[in-house]
C-alpha cells in the first residue's frame, strides 16, 4: 500500500519549494543527507509528511525525547490515518542501571519500572515492520540504537494460525510458552493463554484487528474456527480466517539457541574465573561464579533470567565486539531516516555508547558481569552511520555535522503558513525579575493565552513553580523527573486551560507544539552555556512563534555573544517574513494545531489511569500550583484515598533515590511526602 497523506490544507509559502528540493536531494545517490532549516511553526512536520508521501519508502523518525516523539507520533497518525504509524521509545518509566563504584565499594542493583502500554507499542512496531508492509512510519527516541533482539528469532517465534491448518494442540501450547506466553486458568491479560476443552483463548501481547484476544477452536487436530472475543465475557466478536501471534518480548530465543548460548556462557565463565584466580583475585572469581551459575540455572529452567540482555551476544550467536541488533535491523534496506531537532538528537546518538561502556567496564572488571555484557550496548556512532543511507535532518538551528552531511547545502523554510512573524526578543533587567514576570503572565492570562517560563535547573524550575502558585497563578513544572505520560498530560492540560503556565528547563526547548502560548520568559538569559547559547535561545523563544501576539522576554544583566547573535539572526528572519507578507498583501493569523497529537497516546489508557495521571501531574507536582484543582478539607473519601496513594508513591520514590545514592532527589521526594502528609491531615 502506498502512503496517502490526509490534510485539510496544501503546501504554501516556501513549503512547495522545500518539498521539491528535499525529494530531489534524497533521490540523488551522490548525497547521504539533506538539511531542512525551518523556523518554529513553519510546518516542518507537514513538509516532511509530503516528502514521505512522494518518496513512498519506509521511514524512521528519530526524536531526542519522549515528549516530542509522542507529539510527532500523533501528528503523523493524523496525516496518515490509512497507513501504519508506530511508536518506539524506551519502555522504562523509571530505570536505575546496574553499576559498581570501586572508590566506595558500592554495588547498585538494577531497578526499573516498565510501562506495559509502551512495551506493547514496541512489540507492535517490530511486528508491523516484519509483516512486509512498506507504508510504515516509526517515530522513535534514541532507543532505536539500543539492542532489541534478533529479528530472525522474533520472526521465527511468531505463530501463524489459519482456519483449516492442522496442529497438534500440545505442540501449539509449547510454541506459546516458547514465545514467552504464560498459561492461566483465571482472567486473561496480555501475553497469557487459557485452555478450555477443545479451545485455546489467547490474549496477544498487543492488539490486532481491533482486538487482542483470540479463541482458537480445534476439531481433532484441525483448526475449525478463529474468533476475536471479549476477554471479560468470552463473547464472540468477529470471525477471522487467520491470525499471527507475535512473541511477548523482543528478546526471544528458540530452544536450540538457548542450549548453544548456555554452552558458550559456561566456557566464558571458566575462562573468566581462571583469569581472576591467576591474578590472585579470589573475591571476583567467586562473585562471577555465583552470579553466572545462578543465571544459567534460570535460563535452563525458564528460558530467561534477570538481566538476560547481558547475555544477548550468546543468544544472537554474535562474535565478541560485534554490534547488537537494533530497531533498524527490522527495516528494509531502502528506508529513509528523518532526524527531528537534529542539533540535539545527533549529539545524543553520538554520546550513548561512551556512557554505557564506562559503566559496564567496572561491572566486568570487578566480577559482576562477563565481558560479553559489554556487547549489550547502544550502537557506536560509526555503526549507526553505516546502518542509515538517506537521512533528512530537520532543525531550526542545524549544527555543523548536519551541514557537512548535506555538502553545505541548506534548504530554508522561513515563511510560516500562518504568516506569523518571529516573536520579538526583548531584553529585561534581572535585578527584580519576578515582579515583571508576574505582571507579564497576568496580562497573558487575562487574554486567555498561555505562557512558558524556562529556568536553568530542575531546582529553580520547582522553586519558580511554587512561587507562581503562591501568588495564584495556576501552573505546573515539567522536567526529566516527570514521567513520560505525565509530561504529555501536563502539555494537554495547558492547552485545555487547566493550567496557564508551564515552568521547564530543557524539555520545552525543541518542537513542542503549543499554539495557545503567546509568551516565553527566559530567566538567566545571560548565563552563557549549553542552556543559553544561540541554538537554545532560538529554540526556546520559538515556542511563542505559533501565536500572532507572541513575544519572548529575556532576563539578564549582560548582553552576551549568544544573546547578541540570537537577536541579530531573529531580526534577519523577521525582515524576510515581513517583506514576504508585504509583497503578497497578507496579514498573520494565529496557528491551529492539526490535531491533539499527544492525546493519541493518552487515549490508550483507561479512565482510572488517566485520572491518576492528572492527579500526579497537577497535585503531586506542587499542590499550591493548581489551586482550582487542589484537594480541600471538603474533598470526598476518594480524594483522600488518592492522596494516600500519592504519599506511598512519594515514599517509594524517596527510598529508591536514596538507594541509588541520588540524595538530592531523595530529599525532594521527602519534602513532597511531608507536604502530602500535611494535606492528608486536613481531609
Amino acid at each position: 500500500m502506498d502512503f496517502k497523506l490526509v490534510a485539510a490544507y496544501t503546501p504554501t509559502g516556501d513549503q512547495p519549494e522545500a518539498i521539491a528540493q528535499m525529494v530531489q536531494a534524497v533521490e540523488d545517490n551522490s548525497k547521504r543527507g539533506t538539511t531542512l532549516l525551518g523556523v518554529t511553526g513553519s510546518g516542518k512536520t507537514f513538509t516532511v509528511a509530503n516528502v514521505i508521501e512522494r518518496l513512498n519508502r519506509p521511514t524512521l523518525v528519530i526524536s531526542h525525547n519522549k515528549t516530542l516523539a509522542a507529539q510527532l507520533y500523533g501528528e503523523f497518525k493524523n496525516f496518515f490515518p490509512e497507513n501504519a504509524v508506530e511508536y518506539f521509545v524506551s519502555y522504562y518509566d523509571y530505570f536505575q542501571p546496574e553499576a559498581y563504584i570501586p572508590s566506595t565499594d558500592t554495588y547498585i542493583e538494577k531497578d526499573l519500572a516498565i510501562n506495559d502500554e509502551i512495551e506493547r507499542m514496541r512489540l507492535k512496531t517490530v511486528a508491523t515492520l516484519l509483516s512486509g508492509r512498506r507504508d510504515v512510519i516509526v517515530v522513535s527516541s534514541v532507543s532505536c540504537i539500543y539492542g532489541c533482539g534478533n529479528p530472525e528469532a522474533f520472526h521465527a517465534s511468531a505463530i501463524e494460525l489459519k482456519v483449516g491448518d492442522r496442529h497438534h494442540r500440545k505442540d501449539l501450547l509449547i510454541r506459546l510458552v516458547d514465545a514467552l506466553y504464560d498459561r492461566t486458568d483465571g482472567e486473561l491479560t496480555p501475553a497469557k493463554f487459557r485452555v478450555t476443552g477443545e479451545s485455546i483463548d489467547i490474549m496477544a501481547s498487543f492488539g490486532e484487528f481491533g482486538s487482542q484476544c483470540f479463541r482458537i477452536l480445534f476439531f481433532d487436530r484441525e483448526i475449525e474456527a478463529i474468533y476475536t472475543i471479549d476477554p471479560a465475557t468470552g463473547q464472540k466478536l468477529s470471525s477471522l480466517d487467520s491470525v499471527t501471534i507475535y512473541p511477548a518480548n523482543l528478546f526471544v530465543s528458540t530452544r536450540d539457541q538457548i542450549r548453544r548460548a548456555v554452552d558458550n556462557i559456561r566456557q566464558d565463565l571458566a575462562t573468566q574465573i581462571a583469569y581472576f584466580e591467576s591474578e590472585g583475585r579470589e573475591v571476583e572469581a567467586q562473585r562471577i561464579k555465583q552470579r553466572v551459575e545462578y543465571d544459567i540455572e534460570m535460563i535452563n529452567e525458564l528460558g530467561y533470567c534477570s538481566g538476560i540482555e547481558n547475555y544477548s551476544r550468546y543468544l544472537d550467536n554474535r562474535a565478541p565486539g560485534s554490534r547488537p541488533f537494533c530497531l533498524m535491523d527490522y527495516f528494509p534496506k531502502d528506508f529513509i531516516t528523518v532526524i527531528d531537532e537534529s542539533h540535539v538528537t545527533v549529539p545524543q546518538i553520538r554520546g550513548m555508547y561512551g556512557g554505557d561502556h564506562s559503566r559496564k567496564e567496572n561491572l566486568v572488571e570487578y566480577g559482576f558481569r562477563l565481558p560479553a555484557a559489554l556487547d549489550n550496548r547502544p550502537l557506536q556512532f560509526s555503526e549507526y552511520e553505516a546502518m542509515v543511507s538517506k537521512t533528512i535532518y530537520v532543525s531550526a538551528t542545524p549544527a555543523d555535522y548536519e551541514i557537512a552531511e548535506s555538502d553545505g547545502e541548506i534548504i530554508e523554510q522561513l515563511i510560516r503558513p500562518t504568516h506569523i512573524i518571529d516573536p520579538p526578543l526583548k531584553l529585561r533587567s534581572a535585578e527584580h525579575p519576578m515582579d515583571e514576570v508576574i505582571e507579564a503572565i497576568d496580562a497573558v492570562v487575562r487574554r486567555g493565552e498561555r505562557a512558558i517560563v524556562t529556568t536553568i535547573s530542575k531546582a529553580s524550575a520547582e522553586e519558580v513553580s511554587r512561587y507562581l502558585g503562591r501568588v495564584g497563578i495556576s501552573n505546573s513544572y515539567i522536567h526529566s523527573d516527570v514521567e513520560t505520560l505525565n509530561r504529555i498530560q501536563i502539555l494537554e492540560d495547558l492547552r485545555d486551560g487547566k493550567i496557564d503556565v508551564i515552568v521547564g528547563v530543557n524539555l520545552l526547548r525543541e518542537g513542542i507544539d503549543l499554539p495557545e502560548v503567546s509568551l516565553v520568559i527566559i530567566l538567566d538569559a545571560d548565563k552563557d552555556g549549553f542552556l543559553r547559547n544561540v541554538r537554545a535561545i532560538t529554540q526556546i523563544s520559538g515556542r511563542a512563534a505559533r501565536h500572532v501576539c507572541g513575544e519572548a522576554l529575556l532576563f539578564g544583566d549582560v548582553v552576551t555573544g549568544s544573546l547578541r547573535a540570537s537577536i541579530v539572526d531573529s531580526n534577519r528572519r523577521r525582515a524576510k517574513q515581513i517583506a514576504y507578507n508585504y509583497e503578497h498583501n497578507i496579514l498573520p493569523r494565529s496557528t491551529k494545531k492539526s490535531g491533539r497529537g499527544q492525546s493519541t497516546l493518552l487515549a490508550q489508557h483507561n479512565n482510572d489511569t488517566t485520572e491518576h495521571t492528572e492527579i500526579v501531574a497537577e497535585s503531586f507536582a506542587e499542590y499550591s500550583t493548581t489551586p482550582k484543582d487542589m484537594p480541600t478539607t471538603e474533598s470526598t473519601s476518594a480524594t483522600a484515598e488518592s492522596v494516600d496513594k500519592l504519599i506511598e508513591e512519594a515514599r517509594e520514590a524517596m527510598e529508591s533515590a536514596a538507594k541509588s545514592l541520588d540524595f538530592i532527589a531523595a530529599a525532594r521526594h521527602r519534602d513532597r511526602m511531608y507536604e502530602l502528609q500535611k494535606l492528608r491531615k486536613q481531609l
